[in-house]
């Protein structure tokens, strides 16, 4: 079973490279590749073909989820896991908004990743036990939240996350700052933010990536 899973490996740290590698291999698996930045990372995945791949989330030249996006969009069936240190809720709702399965911490032992290994296969989701199930929860309701913005106001969404001014979308968009204002009001509370002057600035500059996406 194990060695039916082909499995490319990537992370800018040689040593955990390394490791990881020779953990892997040395418990069945078989990994077809291995890169040390985002790119070659990427030519491994359309290249190869391989089942299953292990990314670091902050690679040279292309992050983690530019792969998985890349990859996606033309088309790859390769499942991913992201390995990384980062346990911010941003970091996961960008991967929920890649619908990447598996989200492990450099902190978790090989049973996790094994565990991880066998979810994903089999089309599930697994988050390192680490992260706090309520911070998985928030960034999938916060993911649903912004499917109830109107076109307009993912728009100016973008514009914002972008930070630019409301004078200069107001003025982008041909319309005045009273209606961007308004537009920014209806957002902060479909997204459920505080009322306060840079809740929506500060949020949509955090979430930049995934607002792009949308």
């Amino acid at each position: 079973m194990k060695k039916k899973i082909s499995i490319i490996i990537a992370d800018d740290h040689p040593m955990l490279l390394k490791g990881l590698f020779e953990e892997l291999t040395e418990n069945g698996y078989h990994v077809i590749g291995k890169a040390e930045n985002g790119l070659s990372a990427l030519e491994l995945v359309l290249k190869l073909k391989p089942t299953l791949a292990i990314l670091d989330v902050d690679m040279p030249l292309l992050s983690g989820f530019e792969v998985v996006k890349m990859a996606t969009d033309k088309k790859s069936a390769t499942q991913f896991i992201i390995q990384t240190f980062h346990k911010e809720s941003s970091y996961i709702m960008q991967a929920k908004s890649l619908q990447i399965k598996g989200y492990l911490l450099k902190e978790d032992s090989f049973l996790e990743i094994e565990k991880c290994i066998k979810a994903v296969i089999n089309k599930c989701e697994y988050f390192s036990p680490s992260i706090q199930n309520n911070s998985i929860e928030n960034a999938s309701s916060q993911l649903q939240k912004l499917q109830f913005l109107s076109a307009s106001e993912v728009v100016i969404l973008k514009y914002i996350s972008k930070q630019v001014s409301t004078k200069h979308i107001a003025e982008k968009l041909n319309v005045s700052a009273r209606t961007i204002e308004k537009h920014r009001s209806n957002i902060i509370e479909k997204l459920d933010l505080k009322a306060s002057t840079n809740s929506l600035t500060n949020w949509a500059f955090i979430n930049k990536n995934i607002i792009l996406n949308l």
